[in-house]
């Protein structure tokens, strides 16, 4: 039965993707991909679609969100893309809300499905934390989320916690709170490229770069890494036994 679901998961993560990428390209004009102007009339546009149907196009944000991450998709795209598309403050809540419940589903599919699986395959590589999430369980898994899941792909970091046995709510709240700082950055560049379109005449990576709306959030970004650093060292720094 895990079989059979593991290859409808992979099929429906294929599909989704397929879809997504055709609705994508099917209104690119490729032979404008070099001229800057196409990206300020596909941003102005944008912007105009958004406004036109905020509530709409939260809530479809929100599902493809959802479903993206419970089938095992990234969290950095839909973060640069919700920055683009609602802005920096509504593109973290709705982004921050949404992956935290794909989040959860993929967790509870993981647990339910593949859980002998995952201890087969993680348990001996993580043993020396388990015992340390089983005593601070919500404390260890927000610092966690919040030092970005000790570098492991975002895939991984939301399928590894069933080696902890970590409970549902404990698991959505921490995420939910250590998700906050990352996501804010990201969809804060994401806001920057899109505010750079529109003002900007041309395209210069080095004007990119040296925009308020860039610099700052990548400013924010490497403090944010050292901060993580640290943390992994003072929490996680355990001998294996």
């Amino acid at each position: 039965m895990s079989k059979k679901l593991k290859i409808f998961l992979g099929i429906s993560y294929l599909f989704i993707l397929s879809i997504f990428l055709y609705f994508t390209f099917l209104h690119i004009e490729l032979s404008r991909l070099n001229d800057f102007s196409y990206y300020k009339e596909v941003q102005l546009n944008l912007e105009n679609f958004i406004l036109d149907n905020i509530y709409i196009n939260l809530l479809i944000f929100f599902i493809f969100s959802v479903v993206w991450v419970s089938l095992l998709g990234f969290a950095t795209p839909l973060l640069i893309i919700s920055g683009i598309l609602f802005g920096k403050w509504y593109g973290t809540f709705i982004s921050l809300i949404a992956i935290s419940v794909g989040t959860l589903i993929l967790y509870i599919i993981t647990n339910f499905f593949f859980k002998d699986l995952v201890n087969e395959l993680l348990k001996k590589k993580f043993l020396k934390y388990i015992t340390l999430f089983n005593k601070y369980e919500f404390y260890y898994f927000f610092i966690f989320r919040f030092t970005g899941g000790l570098g492991l792909p975002f895939p991984l970091q939301n399928t590894l916690p069933v080696i902890f046995n970590i409970k549902k709510i404990n698991y959505f709240f921490a995420s939910i709170l250590g998700f906050v700082p990352g996501f804010f950055i990201w969809n804060t560049i994401g806001s920057g490229i899109n505010m750079f379109i529109k003002n900007s005449e041309s395209f210069s990576f080095i004007k990119l770069l040296a925009s308020k709306e860039i610099y700052m959030p990548i400013l924010m970004f490497l403090i944010f890494v050292i901060i993580t650093l640290f943390i992994k060292k003072k929490f996680f720094n355990v001998k294996d036994k």
